[in-house]
Parts: structure tokens; sequence; C-alpha cells
């Protein structure tokens, strides 16, 4: 046989000079939780994972900085005293994530700070947005996103990254940044964003699943792909700087079609089902944890996604180092 094409895999040394994809630290964005407390607090639901104080959560952001990570994103759990059916605390200049911003900022300035926009950790019914009678109020809905992107920008936030998927908050939010001189502040999109089963960890560690009914419509059909090329193109003309698909590891397809269709970077969620499945069948010796980590990691980054949000970034940039 004159092609045999075994002879690129027969040594590390040639699968290493052939590798079509590769992963660095430098990839990821690292989700962490906060809370308004002094302590540190396991998360039952992903093993591994705390609600931090924001010393803790300093600390262990500057330990996944000083492995290559250089971006984190934040993700609050807020007192339930502290939500109501407007969300109002979303925008307090002194509320828990602007304080957390400064402290980052503070100790890691050239640390990329990522703040989710979204109503949910806020809200007393649990939503996305607004909600009326059972209705998730758009327009209302975008008032208040454009209010807490405003906060975050002014705490110091590098990205605010809309994750509640009503339209047309990307244009509205980068008005309001624009109208208040933030133009530097950046904005990744959660384009597409499925109604997926795999949220059930991450509900659990912010207390914040929906009081009733469902998030189907505002959040994707898991059955379309189209729509989610749609959504991006919006996304990318309301003038959004990064897209995102959520999550990442069933929708590998859609990651595929996304990159395809834009020209701006794409992000991809790894998110808290995916995490805990991993975690969990490890933990029971079913599969080598470090193995599909990294398994997991590179098809997402095959399948085009050029930065992914993922629990595992610290270990895994701990590895690679």
């Amino acid at each position: 046989m004159l092609i045999r094409p075994r002879r690129n895999r027969k040594s590390a040394a040639i699968r290493d000079l052939v590798r079509e994809t590769t992963l660095s630290a430098g990839d990821f964005i690292y989700p962490l939780f906060v809370h308004d407390s002094d302590e540190n607090v396991d998360i039952a639901a992903m093993p591994g994972c705390k609600r931090w104080s924001i010393e803790g959560l300093v600390k262990e952001a500057g330990e996944a900085y000083d492995l290559g990570v250089p971006a984190v994103v934040i993700f609050p759990a807020i007192k339930e005293e502290l939500k109501t059916s407007q969300a109002e605390e979303c925008f307090n200049p002194d509320g828990l994530v602007p304080r957390a911003i400064k402290a980052l900022k503070a100790a890691y300035p050239d640390l990329c700070v990522m703040t989710d926009i979204a109503l949910d950790p806020y809200n007393a019914d649990g939503h996305d947005g607004i909600v009326q009678d059972g209705e998730i109020l758009n327009d209302e809905t975008v008032e208040v996103l454009c209010k807490q992107a405003l906060c975050h920008a002014e705490a110091g936030a590098d990205i605010v990254s809309p994750s509640d998927m009503m339209d047309g908050r990307v244009q509205a939010i980068r008005e309001e940044l624009d109208g208040a001189g933030y133009h530097g502040v950046s904005i990744v999109a959660y384009s597409a964003k499925y109604a997926s089963a795999y949220y059930g960890p991450f509900r659990g560690a912010l207390d914040s699943a929906p009081k009733a009914g469902d998030k189907k419509t505002y959040q994707m059909d898991c059955a379309n792909v189209r729509e989610a090329i749609r959504e991006v193109m919006l996304d990318e003309e309301e003038g959004a700087d990064m897209v995102m698909v959520k999550p990442a590891g069933a929708y590998l397809d859609i990651i595929a079609k996304v990159k395809e269709a834009t020209t701006l970077p794409v992000a991809a969620y790894q998110v808290s089902g995916e995490y805990l499945m991993i975690k969990s069948a490890s933990a029971a010796g079913w599969v080598n944890e470090d193995a599909v980590v990294m398994e997991s990691l590179m098809a997402i980054k095959r399948a085009g996604a050029d930065v992914i949000l993922t629990y595992f970034a610290k270990d895994v940039a701990k590895r690679l180092k």
C-alpha cells in the first residue's frame, strides 16, 4: 500500500505535529458563583464548585488567572428577601455583583470580568423576565436589563452577557452603554440558548428555578437549527461582539452551523448538567474524569467554539500548564 494513514499516528510526537485542534487555558471563561456571606459553601449539585464569598471569589479567580485563564463570569446567589417581581436589586450599585466586580478588578486589573445580564437570580418569580399574569413581558424586561448592564459597566465589568433571550435586548443594551459613554464594554450575547434539561444543577446552585411554568416561551426549542442562525444574525446586527451557544455538548452541530454563519467569535457553554454527568460517572469509577473532560472540551473546540465557558477551566488549565 502506498497510502498508510497510520504513519501520521505512529508516535506522540507525530500526533502532536498533525493535531488539527488544540486547547489552551486562554480558550476558557471560568464561571463562578458568589453569595453575600463570609463563608465559602459547597454546592451539593455541583461537586467541586462553591458559592464563594467575595474574598473567596477573588482568590479563586486569581488562582485561575495565574494558570492562564483570562476571564471569569459571575453568577450571584441573591438572598430571598431581596427578590421582587420587578427585580430591582439587579441594578443596585451597592449590590452583590457590583461589589464583586470592584473587588476582582482591584486585585487583578487585567483579569477580564464578565457578568450575567438576566433577572432570574433577582426575580421573585424565578424567570429571566418580568412576569405578569403568567406572561413573560419582553419590552418591560429589556428596560430593566439595560439598567442592570449599565450598573455592571459602571462597576468596572469588561463584558456584559445577556442570557435572558428577550427580543431586541442586545441593541437596547448597546445603545444604553454607548449613551453613557461605555463604548468599550463588550456584549457577549447568549444568542442560541436552548430550553434545556441540562440546566438543573445550576438552578440549584442559585436557587433560581421558576416558581411556575417553564422558560420555553423565550429559550429555544432543542429541535431547531435554523432558528439559532436567525438569532445569531439578529444579535450580530444589533451590535454583539461575540455570540454564544448554550448548552455545548449536545449542541455541537449548532456550534458548527453558527461558526459558518458569522464572522464574530463563537462561545459555547459547557453547562452544569454536562459537568455533573462527568463528575458523577467518574466518581462511580465508570469513566476517567481527566480523559473525558479533555475529550469533551476538545469536541466543543473542534465544532467551532473560539471560547468555552466551563467549570473545569481551572483544573484543565492546571493540567495544560
